[in-house]
Parts: structure tokens; C-alpha cells; sequence
């Protein structure tokens, strides 16, 4: 990752955490005042936001640490850790939400309010343009920490439009007396809990799959094959793994060359076919590379 890209990410990850602290500020305070259990829950959930962004940013810092003695393959994990904790803080939001949500069809509804609806539609644009600035910085730099923290806002769009649907209905209920539409809301909510947690259980599973070494996509291992094949000397390729570290790839290639090339030309070889792939493709950090001796066949 490029040093501007470095900084665009930390700057996305910091108006992610002050925004969430605001928008938690500022839910939990109309909600309070207007006594807007919805605007409350999601108040709540976006206390979590405020951990779950602080995490992202504490993971993504220590991953763009440089390679050392103890680490030689660099500190890239730390973003799928910082994804991982993420995952769990939306799993249990998301179970909160669903619990509220079954809880409010128990209770009488209380009155809405137009504050406590525009406080849920403006949460509803910040996290939508958020979730969209964040998105498309997280893939540009292959950041998972900025991913998660993109996924995170996604999570708050859903809750916020229960929040602003359910407000809506009870506001149309009170006014046409309509009193089953005030329970639009936690019908809403129950929805909304099963898609954070749908949310939830994939970024887990990307976290996991990354942190037990799972392989690249079959694509981006055909793009490393096609690049290793352009090196002229190369008469066999004997095997070409690749794997996430993070927010980079790390490519191994164990190649046949022929006999009696020397330890120059063959070293001259692997630079070689380190160049083909590495200038081709930014997202990988290293690629190590094994030579075996080729003999011709008869």
C-alpha cells in the first residue's frame, strides 16, 4: 500500500469513529428526551460502532508496521483480527436489536416523534454516504480493516432504516389512529437484527478463512501462472500457492528450470519472474520462489 493510500485509509477510519461517537451522541440524547425506544436500541448499537471503529483503527496502524525479526512477513493480520473483533460486536448488535425488537411486542407502544425521526434519517444519508466512502477506499487499498469498517455502516444503514420506518408507521398510527402501525417498528427491527447478523457471520467467516492460510481466488491464481509462463526460461511450473497476509498477498512458486543454466542465470530467473508479478499486480508484497533442475525428456 502506497503511503497516500495509507493516509486516505487513516483518514477514512477517523471520521468513521467521530462520526459514529456524534451519531451516538445524538440518538441516545433524542431518544431519551422523546422517549424513542428505537432511537434508543440504535443509540446503543452505535456505542458498539464507537468500539467497533476504534479496533479497526488500532488493528490498521499496528498492520502497516514494517517486517521484523519476530514478524518477517510483516504485521498484515492485524486487520483481519481488528475484521474478526468487528464481526463479533455486529453479531452480538445484531442480537440486541432482535432482542428489543421481540421484547417491544410485549409492551404498550409509546407516542413518536418528528425529532426522533429526522435524527434517524439523518443517521440514515451519513451512514449510507459513509458506508459508500469507505467501501470503495477499503477495496481500492485492499484494506480489511477499512472493509469491516465499511460493512459496519452498512449494518448501521439497516438499523437505521427500521428505526426510520418504524418511527414513520407509529407516526401515521398516532395520527390516522391506527394502533397496530406503532408495532411497525419492532417488526422492522427483527428483520433488520437477521441481516446484521447474516452481515456478521460473513465478515467472520473472510476473517477465518484468511487466518487459516485459505488460498486466493482460482482467477488471481491463473493470473499468477500466466505471468510466471511469460519468463522464457521457465520450462515447468511444479506448484503456485498464494495467500492473504491482510491487506497484502504472499505468493510461493517452486519452478523447473533447465540443468545447466548457472546460479547467476537463475537467480537472473526468479528476479525475473518476481518482476512479471509484482509489477502486474500491487496487491502482492513477496513472492518467494523455488528452483528445480529441468532435464530434457529421451
Amino acid at each position: 500500500m502506497t503511503e497516500g493510500n495509507n493516509k486516505a485509509s487513516m483518514l477514512a477510519v477517523w471520521i468513521s469513529l467521530v462520526s459514529n461517537i456524534a451519531l451516538t451522541v445524538m440518538k441516545l440524547l433524542v431518544g431519551f428526551l422523546f422517549g424513542s425506544p428505537v432511537l434508543i436500541a440504535d443509540g446503543v448499537h452505535n456505542a458498539g460502532d464507537v468500539i467497533a471503529t476504534a479496533a479497526a483503527l488500532s488493528s490498521m496502524r499496528i498492520s502497516k508496521l514494517p517486517a521484523d525479526d519476530d514478524h518477517p512477513y510483516g504485521h498484515g493480520k492485524a486487520e483481519v483480527l481488528g475484521s474478526g473483533i468487528v464481526a463479533i460486536i455486529l453479531g452480538l448488535a445484531a442480537i440486541y436489536i432482535g432482542y428489543h425488537a421481540v421484547l417491544a411486542f410485549f409492551h404498550e407502544p409509546t407516542e413518536s416523534s418528528w425529532i426522533a425521526l429526522i435524527a434517524a434519517a439523518i443517521s440514515l444519508i451519513w451512514k449510507q454516504l459513509l458506508y459508500v466512502y469507505t467501501m470503495k477506499l477499503g477495496r481500492q487499498t485492499n484494506s480489511k480493516g477499512l472493509i469491516a469498517t465499511a460493512y459496519d455502516h452498512l449494518a448501521d444503514v439497516y438499523a437505521s432504516i427500521a428505526a426510520v420506518i418504524g418511527i414513520a408507521l407509529a407516526l401515521i398510527g398516532d395520527r390516522y389512529d391506527i394502533p397496530l402501525l406503532a408495532y411497525g417498528d419492532p417488526a422492522a427491527g427483527i428483520i433488520v437484527s437477521i441481516l446484521v447478523l447474516k452481515l456478521a457471520v460473513h465478515m467472520a467467516q473472510e476473517a477465518i478463512d484468511i487466518l487459516m492460510e485459505k488460498t486466493v481466488s482460482q482467477e488471481q491464481l491463473a493470473e499468477y501462472t500466466e505471468l510466471v509462463r511469460s519468463v522464457p526460461q521457465v520450462m515447468r511450473i511444479d506448484r503456485l500457492r498464494a495467500r492473504e497476509h491482510g491487506h497484502y498477498i504472499l505468493v510461493d512458486v517452486r519452478v523447473s528450470i533447465p540443468a545447466e543454466l548457472s546460479i547467476q542465470e537463475g537467480h537472473d530467473i526468479s528476479r525475473s519472474i518476481k518482476k512479471a508479478i509484482m509489477d502486474r499486480c500491487q496487491d502482492v508484497d513477496e513472492v518467494l520462489i523455488h528452483l528445480n533442475p529441468w532435464y530434457p525428456v529421451g
